[in-house]
């Protein structure tokens, strides 16, 4: 039986103070569970990163079509405007990835009171994405589905904060 392959690198020196302190920031910000996130995060950054310097260095039809897709990609995430090109790939931060998580998008549209909460709702199978519940707090959300996040309707949680109110009577 093969185990999968780690999608993620950890740093080479483990405990340089500086990093350390940068990443727990980071962490806190976001309210992420563990650094493996954030190191998840970074290879996904990375990976872009490499490809948009190999497509860089070289000018074929491949490649063209190759730098159209990544930034086709991109763009429907919500990390890239409409006109961007590979150079704005490789300006791209850790940051731009975090802020189109599932847990940030659900603490930043108000749905919940703070980051960690947020995170709560998600796992706990509050939240809804486009009518479909999402239990993933690193869930990437594209620009379409940006609109569409919500409370699950058949969550408990949504009668206790948005209650049914009793019809008037005529």
């Amino acid at each position: 039986m093969r185990r999968p392959r780690k999608s993620y690198e950890t740093p080479i020196h483990p405990w340089e103070t500086v990093r350390m302190g940068e990443e727990a920031e980071v962490l806190k910000k976001y309210g992420l569970k563990n650094k493996r996130e954030l190191w998840k995060t970074e290879s996904h950054l990375r990976k872009y990163r490499r490809e948009a310097r190999k497509l860089l260095a070289t000018k074929s039809d491949t490649s063209e079509k190759e730098a159209a897709d990544i930034l086709k990609s991109l763009k429907s995430k919500g990390m890239l405007k409409e006109d961007a090109t590979l150079d704005d790939v490789l300006a791209l931060t850790i940051d731009d990835f975090l802020e189109r998580r599932l847990q940030t998008k659900v603490f930043r549209q108000g749905l919940a009171t703070s980051i960690n909460q947020a995170r709560q709702l998600i796992t706990h199978g509050h939240i809804a994405v486009d009518g479909r519940r999402v239990s993933i707090p690193s869930y990437i959300v594209d620009k379409e589905e940006e609109g569409t996040i919500s409370y699950y309707a058949g969550s408990p949680i949504t009668n206790e904060l948005h209650p049914v109110r009793p019809k008037a009577k005529a």
